[in-house]
Parts: C-alpha cells; structure tokens; sequence
C-alpha cells in the first residue's frame, strides 16, 4: 500500500467512534426497512387464502412494487446526490412507515369486497411502499461513500451486509409466527413500530459527511476523486450513465434482480406449497434461520475476498457468487429431498449476498465515487428490481400453469449472463490513480 494510502487510512479514534455511531444507526435502519420490505412474503399465501386470490394475483402486487422501486431508484438517485443520504433515508422511512400501516390497513376495508377493487388497493399501497423504500440503499451508500476510503469498503459492506440481513432475520421469525397466531395484517404493523423507532436515531444521530461532525474530510481515492466539477446532470451522466463498466454493472444487475427476487418473494410459499411445511414448524423455521446466517456469512466472505485476495476488485468476487447460484439452483430443479433442498436455500442465499454487497453495496461507491454513488446505487440497484418484477404476475402465471417444477430453473440462465459479465469487468477498478499493493 503507498505512503498516501496509509495516510489516508490512520483515523483518529475520534474520527472512528463517530463514524461508527453513523454507520450502525444508519446499518440498522436500513434493517429495519428490509422488514418492511419482505414481510409480503410472508403474507403472500395468507392473502390467497383470505381473499381466494392465484398466485398471478398475487404475483401482480409484487410486479407493481418491484415495477415502481426500480423505476424510482434510477431517477430518486440524482436526487439523492443532491438532497445528501441522511434526508434521503429520513423521506424513505417515514414513507414506507405510512404505507405498511396502509397496506395493513387493508384487512378492515371489507366495503370493497374481495375482487379487483380490493387487489388494485394492496398493489397501489405496496408499489408507494416501495417507491420509499427506494431511497434506502440510495442514501445509505451516499453517507458511507464520504467516511470510507476505497480499501475499506470491502470489509465494511461485509458489515452493513450482515446488518441487513439481520431485518431479514427478524421478519423471517416475526413473519412466520405472527402469520400464524396473529392476523395476516400485524406482519406490517410490527416493521412500522420498529422503523419509526430507527428513524428517530436516523434524525438524531447520522450526518452526511465527516465535515458535518466537526472532522476534517479526505480523500476517499474512489471514481470521484480529484473532480472539481459541480454535481449535476452533465456530471451524472458522465460519471454513471454512459460509463460503460457502470452499465455493464447495471445489466449483470438486471439478472442478480430475477434471482433474487424470484427467490426471496416465492421460496416461503414453495415450502409451504411443495413441501407441506408451515411457516412456525421448526423444521421451516431452523432452515430460514441458517439462511439468513448464510447471507450474513455471503457477505463477510465476499468483502473479505475482495479486499484481501482480490486487491479491491468487485467483480470477481460476484462471479463467484453467480456460479453458486447456478449449482444451487440447480440442485433445486432437481429436488433430490427436503434436506438438498435446504442446503441448496442455504448455499444460493449465500451467493445472492455475495453478488448483492459487491455490486450495489460497493462497486456503486467505488464506480460512482462520493459524488454520484446513490446516482450509481439508482442505476444497479434499480436495474435489478426491474429484473425482479418479472418474478410477480410473470412467475406467478409460471408456476399457477406448470407448477413448482419450473421454479428453479426459470432462474439459472439469469445467473449465467450475470457470471459472464463479471469475467468481462474481471479487471476492473474504479480508478487508474489508486495503486494496489
């Protein structure tokens, strides 16, 4: 590492505390909106058997979301480079706060029966949840881009990697016992309690940049170091929408978006489905539990690698992932026995998490720089809820048509294209000026 590298790493150990104040307040809100953002699926066969709804119907609430958040992270980026990340997040929980209360609300609205009036009411308040959920990765990845140099931030998004998942944790044991012994409506109640709880320390303690805690600012040494240039449009443009590592990104993106979704919005009600398991069976409960500790575990070893093996490059450590998506969706398909099939849950999260914490949790930064990184986290993290709305109605026609059979292997070629382009960007780097020891 050079002279200038260590310089820009030897912190104060003030500098340190406040910095992690910010991140972990900032870490554990951004859980906290993941419970408002995946209870759905622990609703999705509660709402069939409530209202005598397929699963395309179910399915059309979940393309309407997915629809709208990656539509609204590709233009809510910009704003976020201009708005700063604290405001961004503060817009986002409180939003989606009003909108699981909403959607949950729903449940009492009896005046509208159980048809397309009722269906159209959950789709609108579930894709206005996601609009605001939109902003949470795009302001947490603006914060974190100005108090983190380039050869942490492997490291550190394994950290925040590990945070998310623990609101997944969380809802995947709220989700499966509230279902169960609570009406279907308290699994969005329950994650609106804990949001406002984490908005009012997203208030009160994060700030935007180091600057605005009285600590001097340095040189990150990301995409964006050096420019002198103000942030708008022309900028943007330059810097992440025409750059064509960024828009390579941005398609591998597309693809992670229909594995993952295709994944986390149907495999509760594949188990309850095709393997005759109820959501509070331990049986259920232990296997979503060992997922989630496999995400957590995706993303330590995904920012480990990177950092320390592959000297701060992103890609290779998601083409890693892909192929193990591909093995485990694999084994899927097949369906040898439950137990394969945990193991293969178990393994395919691991590398989901892997791909996700590289690309739009890092390379948004390092490719995007401090300056553009929520325009950058817009454009991959938008691209890849795209790629995951066709995993509502469409894989919901899918599978009420030919059944859990095809489930698996709809998802396997998405995650070879994904692979592919990685080996393109296998090289690459955010900036020539950063020497790597």
């Amino acid at each position: 590492m050079s002279a200038l590298s260590k310089d820009q790493l030897n912190h104060s150990r003030e500098f340190k505390k406040r910095r992690a104040l910010n991140w972990l307040t900032l870490g554990f809100t951004y859980s906290a909106m993941y419970m408002g953002r995946y209870n759905l699926s622990f609703a999705n066969k509660a709402l069939s058997d409530t209202y005598g709804w397929d699963k395309t119907q179910i399915g059309a609430i979940i393309t309407a979301a997915l629809t709208i958040y990656g539509i609204s992270a590709l233009f809510n980026g910009p704003i976020a480079d201009r708005i700063g990340g604290r405001r961004a997040m503060l817009i986002g929980v409180f939003g989606s706060v009003v909108f699981n209360i909403v959607f949950g609300l729903g449940a009492y609205l009896g005046v509208l029966g159980t048809g397309s009036l009722l269906l159209t009411y959950f789709a609108t308040a579930w894709a206005l949840n996601a609009y605001f959920q939109s902003y949470s990765a795009l302001a947490l990845i603006k914060v974190n881009s100005a108090w983190f140099h380039v050869r942490e931030r492997g490291v550190f998004s394994a950290i925040f990697g590990s945070m998310i998942q623990s609101g997944r944790a969380l809802i995947f044991i709220i989700g499966g016992v509230a279902v169960t012994v609570l009406p279907w409506q308290w699994v969005f109640f329950i994650p609106s309690g804990i949001m406002v709880f984490m908005g009012f320390l997203t208030f009160r303690f994060v700030r935007d940049n180091p600057e605005d805690t009285g600590h001097p600012a340095f040189d990150t040494a990301d995409a964006s170091s050096g420019d002198t240039e103000k942030v708008n449009m022309k900028y943007l443009m330059k810097k992440v929408f025409t750059n064509p590592i960024t828009v390579t990104i941005a398609i591998a993106e597309f693809c992670t978006g229909f594995v993952r979704h295709g994944f986390e919005q149907w495999f509760p009600r594949y188990m309850q489905e095709a393997q005759h398991l109820t959501l509070d069976s331990a049986v259920f409960q232990k296997g979503a539990f060992i997922v989630v500790v496999a995400g957590i575990a995706g993303a330590f070893a995904a920012g480990m690698l990177s950092d320390l093996l592959f000297k701060s490059r992103r890609p290779p450590v998601a083409f890693i992932g892909y192929v193990l998506q591909i093995i485990c969706l694999a084994v899927v398909w097949a369906a040898p026995s439950l137990e394969w099939i945990i193991g293969a849950f178990v393994l395919n999260s691991l590398g989901i998490s892997m791909v996700h914490s590289m690309l739009s949790g890092t390379a948004s930064m390092d490719f995007g720089g401090k300056k553009a990184a929520a325009s950058a986290t817009g454009m991959f993290d938008g691209m890849q809820y795209i790629g995951g709305a066709a995993v509502g109605s469409g894989m919901g026609w899918m599978l009420e048509t030919w059944g859990w059979g095809t489930w698996g292997p709809s998802m396997i070629a998405f995650s070879f294209i994904g692979a592919v382009l990685m080996l393109k960007l296998w090289s690459a780097v955010p900036s020539k000026n950063v020497k790597h020891a």
